[in-house]
């Protein structure tokens, strides 16, 4: 007889364009990263919350819809996928908040453009969801820079045993602390901070969001994995990768080309680096990603 786990396997390799070669991976680490999660899910009054964490271009949203679907067709788990991205402040309230506190404020991805309390309320909503309850998810569509209108948000029936959530600076701490805090982000990161945040006032109110309203945010995860890129280089790349796939995809307008990208990914540099040197001392499982961005081992 044919697996079953098989078709549903076939199914998510053709809907994420991945080749068959992935599926060493799957059952190398993910499958049994799946049978883990499943365990500790098991007998919980309220749901697993995972945390998925990595670079952009990781493999992180793919890594959530993975584990999804493995969760669900091996362990008949329901599961709510959220995506740190879907919580971004529209871009009128980016756009305000450039205004107000520093303008770099107005491009989408550090913390501090983040809804942080529209988060906390559906993670609320989905570790209370009862029977035959309905939360709504808010999406962001990176291609127009916006959240969608709520009619389009996904609809998630409760009650849900595991909520993944996954997301490029998800459970980092602030750079320092305190008295150390303005020496630790002294130094411009790269042009972009040079140039555009000489004073330092745009990365240290981003450090100061991660001390306050991401820490009460981050601190709802109960298993947090890391997708460790062997370099920041790698990563640029791998970004560079994944804009091209979302051209191919999208009919909108607003597709960075290679000189939009190169300034959006110093928005994002200083952080990425921070998570690429402290996360892994802080997370349950880490797996190492090679330069082709195969998983060459978990740590």
């Amino acid at each position: 007889m044919p697996d079953p786990a098989a078709r549903y396997l076939d199914d998510f390799l053709e809907a994420e364009r991945l080749p068959r070669g992935y599926l060493t991976a799957v059952e190398r680490y993910f499958r049994p990263l799946a049978a883990e999660l499943a365990g500790r899910a098991a007998g919980r009054a309220t749901p697993l919350v995972v945390g998925i964490q990595g670079g952009q271009g990781t493999g992180k949203s793919t890594l959530a819809k993975l584990l999804g679907v493995l969760l669900q067709g091996e362990f008949g788990l329901a599961v709510a996928e959220l995506s740190i991205d879907d919580f971004y402040l529209t871009r009128d309230q980016r756009r305000q908040l450039g205004r107000a506190v520093h303008p770099l404020l107005a491009t989408r991805g550090v913390p501090g453009t983040h809804d942080v309390p529209l988060a906390l309320a559906t993670l609320q909503r989905l570790r209370e969801a009862a029977a035959g309850e309905v939360v709504a998810v808010p999406r962001f569509d990176k291609a127009a820079d916006d959240r969608r209108p709520p009619q389009q948000w996904d609809a998630i029936a409760g009650p849900v045993a595991v909520i993944i959530l996954e997301g490029w600076c998800l459970a980092v701490p602030p750079q320092a602390e305190a008295a150390l805090a303005e020496a630790a982000l002294a130094e411009p990161a790269n042009a972009l901070e040079a140039a555009e945040d000489g004073d330092g006032r745009w990365r240290a109110f981003v450090n100061g969001q991660l001390a306050t309203a991401y820490r009460d945010w981050f601190a709802l995860i109960d298993y947090l994995v890391v997708l460790q890129a062997p370099s920041f280089d790698c990563i640029q790349q791998w970004r560079s990768l994944q804009e091209q796939k979302l051209a191919a995809r999208s009919d909108g307008p607003r597709i960075m080309d290679a000189a939009q990208l190169a300034r959006f990914m110093q928005h994002y540099e200083r952080l990425t680096r921070h998570c690429l040197a402290v996360l892994p001392a802080l997370a349950d499982a880490v797996f190492l990603l090679d330069r082709d961005h195969g998983v060459c081992g978990r740590q």
